[in-house]
């Protein structure tokens, strides 16, 4: 599909300009036709428009508030009876975000033009999620399109309180485990050195084996500290980057899936996450196989988003979607068996918001117990981290007082 820049005439005689995408120009001049529009001049639009777009793509990330904010607003305006181009306008007047009004604007000239409104959106991937599109795409073809904006900003409103939870109760040790490392490193390159000086010196060098490994450890710390920073950061640059390789990204969620008390967290949260997708995009008339190809690459764990994959050429095959579910390592038993009975009665989004609803609040209990099991064991850990370095110095000066 290309872009072509027109100029025609309205019913009125009005002059109007725009531009629409067409497969060439000859489509373009039946899609303006169609809309009631004379076309006078039809030309392809330059690279020039796609680098714009490029450009507005790029030129900031937009808040998940805001497009929660705008989602279920624009629902309100269309189940008002407002028409959609009048309600992007309004939107577009209303928003904050200078990258988000840039790419409305975009957005509201593109259903102008005769392109639809999901069409518009696939322009802004980085905005709006290929689920958020899709949903789009099935409530306009259904004719629904307010009912499916109500149900994206519950999902996105869930997401981000799921998300929320999380990142607070992750807070508190992040900040112990700074704290810690700061500590360390301050009692090792500055107050170690002066006291083991100090100590060797009164003891003629004879030093419990605890007081030499700390003391040699402070000494590299001390003299190798820009070397260790640099090792540091390009440990941590090439982590990051194998990270974001797909093998390395498989291996990262496989090892989380290793950790007992994260294990749990993480497969609840890609549960009530894949429950409340699956069912949005079934209620909206998404066919099975898409809404599970779509969901599993949401799911946001790689070896989940792998076993979705998997049933969904079973379901290709002919088998219904609890069938292979059932026979996962990961999804529990309650899964598959809500899902089948929602594939009995027919109300397999009934049945899984029900499954989504049970899994929040698992993940809110579970959020709770990891921040409880991981506080007291980081005060541990920094308590006996102190403690060492306390007692290989404060062992040899023991001994000295009890020899004099």
């Amino acid at each position: 599909m290309a872009k072509y820049i027109y100029r025609a005439l309205d019913s009125k005689g009005t002059a109007k300009s725009g531009n629409v995408e067409a497969s060439d120009e000859k489509s373009a001049r039946e899609i303006l036709t169609k809309l009631g529009l004379k076309p006078l001049t039809i030309k392809k639009s330059g690279n020039l428009g796609v680098d714009i777009m490029a450009f507005l793509n790029k030129g900031g990330r937009v808040k998940s508030r805001d497009l929660v904010i705008f989602t279920r607003q624009l629902a309100t305006m269309i189940n008002a009876g407002v028409p959609l181009v009048r309600s992007l306008a309004t939107m577009q007047a209303q928003t904050e975000s200078k990258v988000f009004k840039k790419q409305l604007i975009n957005i509201s000239k593109d259903v102008e033009s005769g392109a639809s409104f999901a069409s518009a959106l696939s322009k802004y991937k980085g905005t709006f999620s290929s689920i958020y599109i899709n949903m789009v795409k099935a409530g306009e073809a259904a004719g629904i399109l307010d009912d499916i904006l109500k149900k994206l900003a519950l999902q996105q409103e869930k997401d981000a309180a799921i998300r929320s939870k999380f990142k607070g109760a992750m807070t508190y040790p992040i900040v112990l485990i700074s704290i810690t490392t700061i500590v360390f490193i301050a009692l090792m390159t500055f107050v170690v050195p002066k006291i083991g000086a100090i100590v060797k010196e009164l003891s003629n060098g004879e030093l419990p084996t605890l007081t030499k490994v700390m003391l040699s450890i402070s000494s590299i710390m001390v003299h190798y500290w820009l070397i260790m920073a640099i090792a540091t950061g390009l440990g941590s640059t090439l982590l990051m980057r194998y990270i974001k390789t797909e093998k390395g990204h498989i291996n990262k969620d496989k090892f989380l899936l290793r950790i007992p008390a994260i294990r749990s967290l993480v497969i609840k949260m890609s549960i009530a996450r894949f429950a409340r997708i699956f069912a949005s995009l079934m209620s909206a008339g998404v066919s099975v196989i898409d809404s599970i190809n779509i969901t599993a690459k949401a799911s946001g764990n790689a070896v989940i988003e792998k076993e979705l994959l998997e049933a969904a050429k079973a379901v290709t095959n002919g088998e219904q979607f609890s069938v292979p579910l059932s026979k996962s390592k990961i999804f529990p038993p309650i899964v598959s068996q809500m899902l089948a009975i929602g594939e009995e009665t027919g109300q397999t989004d009934t049945i899984l918001i029900k499954v989504a609803e049970f899994y929040e609040e698992e993940v809110d209990a579970a959020v709770e117990g990891l921040s409880s099991i991981l506080e007291p064991i980081l005060i541990v850990i920094m308590g006996g981290m102190v403690g060492l370095i306390a007692v290989s110095v404060i062992g040899p000066i023991s001994g000295l007082a009890k020899n004099i």
